[in-house]
């Protein structure tokens, strides 16, 4: 059984990293283009597809580029209740990367694959793992403690976090995550210690 672990980038020109979480051990790469995120998936036949970026939009709004008050989702405001920082899916570069995640979710739930919305930075703070602000020998330090197999220092801080969101797939899979918000406008987290 395998989950996949997308750190999902705002336009295909920039990186994004992929993670194959098998078992405890991961295999991760870079990737650019939709297809080859595609292609990858399918070679793999996840259980799940864990995805760093915002996969629905607030309650009420039609598109990512309509100018409403409403700017934050339920589950947004359940990470701000508990004192998680993040970027507004409103803000400037989030609005491309809202679209491409809305965008690849359908795709992926179009070929009956089961995705689900992930925040690493959030699944760090609640696992005692320092972000990759902190520095990535801290970061990798953290998810091995964790028990994950296979990493190394050439792993970039998106490939990294792919590993976040496939372990935070993981948990799910296994009942141990919960999801702030609603199913289909939620973000899964690992359940507090």
């Amino acid at each position: 059984m395998s989950v996949i672990g997308l750190d999902l980038a705002g336009v295909e020109t920039r990186p994004s990293g992929l993670c194959i979480l098998t078992g405890m051990k991961v295999e991760t790469l870079l990737v650019y283009m939709d297809e080859e995120i595609l292609d990858k998936i399918k070679e793999n036949n996840p259980k799940v597809v864990a995805i760093d970026a915002p996969l629905s939009l607030p309650a009420g709004r039609k598109s990512i580029e309509q100018r409403t008050n409403v700017h934050l989702r339920e589950c947004d405001k359940e990470l701000l209740r508990r004192g998680i920082k993040f970027f507004p899916i409103t803000l400037g570069p989030m609005r491309q990367l809202t679209s491409r995640g809305i965008s690849l979710r359908k795709t992926l739930e179009n070929k009956h694959f089961t995705v689900i919305e992930v925040y690493p930075g959030g699944a760090q703070d609640i696992l005692g793992i320092p972000r990759k602000q902190k520095g990535l020998v801290k970061l990798r330090a953290g998810l091995e403690r964790m028990g994950i197999k296979g990493l190394n220092s050439r792993m970039s801080d998106h490939e990294l976090d792919a590993v976040t969101c496939a372990l935070v797939g993981k948990f799910w899979l296994e009942g141990k995550a919960i999801t702030y918000g609603t199913p289909e406008r939620g973000i899964v987290m690992p359940n507090e210690k």
